[in-house]
């Protein structure tokens, strides 16, 4: 059985998703109304160091800071532009595409992160292990039911009477011609940096032991380098001064939420692996769902419906494959799911953790 925590773990990493949905949501609100994808990624992120420095003084008021050498500031460095790159294109894809496509194309996250974390020795893989089986699988089946959501629809379930809302449609839509092939493409490219982005993170994670800091070092080079992007993009200088209402609500809530989310999913890299924060990116095509039906009055479909228990099953099969894992890591048993490859030296140590735990890669 789950601990108390890992439900609350989960709960927390789930809101951590509803928050990306949303700003996903607004974001393409006010890119509709003429703001830059690049200067919404470098200014959500420069606000977003406003809202951390408060928090890195509390935290390390009492802890001391880990010390910083010239390889944790390239790492950091590297972070922040690999970060940066995921936002710009994400956005750029959001654009051109919708938000729905953006939590649709997420499903290929948990694969990528899959395969680069065996890669990089970062997950384990041992077909003869039933927790890495079960992870195998849930990742699979997870992305199957996101697919499911995303390509079927079939009959509808009226849940309200009501038309959805055509003010916010009308805005969603925006002035611009969509453009689906470089929306999709560009949001492909996102989710490719984005596992890259969780791999470096958990590399620093397992080293530097502040979160607060990981974030707010790695997002002031990602403003930096978006800032650097956007002067070059940008012709017309007019575009920094946003002046609509709604361009500086997206602003502030983007500023507020990627501090937030990316703080957390810093701790949970370096706590349970890159693997288990992408696990929750399918769930954002159910997020999407619920709150189009909930707020917008749309339709909910039956392939919604299908498509969001499929994942939900998946989902359950990841984390049972994480429980059971931690539990033989917690209790010090010898398995084989713990290395790869051992010598005869490391066979006579007495390993109670995972052999990729215990290496840190150095610079």
């Amino acid at each position: 059985m789950w601990e108390l925590k890992m439900v609350g773990l989960i709960l927390l990493m789930m809101t951590m998703e509803v928050m990306d949905v949303t700003c996903n949501t607004i974001g393409k609100v006010a890119m509709a109304k003429g703001l830059s994808s690049y200067i919404f990624t470098t200014y959500i992120h420069g606000i977003a160091i406003f809202f951390l420095i408060p928090f890195a003084f509390l935290f390390h008021r009492n802890n001391p800071v880990p010390p910083i050498n010239i390889s944790m500031i390239f790492r950091l460095f590297l972070l922040g532009a690999v970060c940066g790159g995921c936002s710009m294109l994400s956005f750029v894809g959001i654009r051109y595409s919708s938000p729905t496509l953006a939590s649709a194309m997420n499903n290929l996250s948990p694969a990528l992160t899959f395969l680069l974390g065996i890669l990089f020795r970062m997950e384990n893989l041992n077909l003869r292990a039933r927790s890495s089986l079960l992870k195998i699988v849930g990742t699979f089946v997870s992305i199957t039911g996101a697919f499911i959501v995303t390509f079927y629809q079939g009959l509808p379930i009226k849940l309200f009477s009501t038309a959805p809302s055509e003010l916010f449609h009308s805005l969603l839509r925006g002035t611009g011609e969509p453009n689906w092939v470089l929306g999709g493409l560009s949001l492909f490219t996102s989710c490719v940096f984005f596992s890259i982005f969780l791999i470096i993170k958990t590399w620093i994670a397992r080293e530097f032991r502040s979160d607060v800091l990981i974030t707010l070092i790695s997002f002031f080079f990602e403003t930096l380098v978006a800032g650097f992007v956007a002067f070059l993009v940008e012709e017309d200088k007019s575009v920094w001064t946003p002046s609509l209402e709604i361009i500086w609500i997206a602003l502030l809530y983007g500023g507020f939420q990627v501090g937030i989310v990316n703080t957390v999913q810093t701790w949970a890299c370096g706590k349970k692996g890159p693997l288990f924060v992408a696990m929750f990116k399918p769930l954002q095509m159910i997020i999407a769902v619920i709150l189009g039906v909930s707020f917008l009055r749309d339709v909910l479909h039956l392939g919604s419906v299908i498509g969001g228990t499929i994942i939900g099953i998946g989902f359950y099969t990841v984390m049972k494959g994480k429980a059971e894992e931690e539990m033989k890591k917690g209790g010090g048993e010898t398995n084989d799911e713990y290395a790869v490859v051992r010598n005869s030296e490391e066979d006579a140590s007495p390993y109670e953790v995972p052999l990729l735990q215990n290496r840190d890669i150095d610079a």
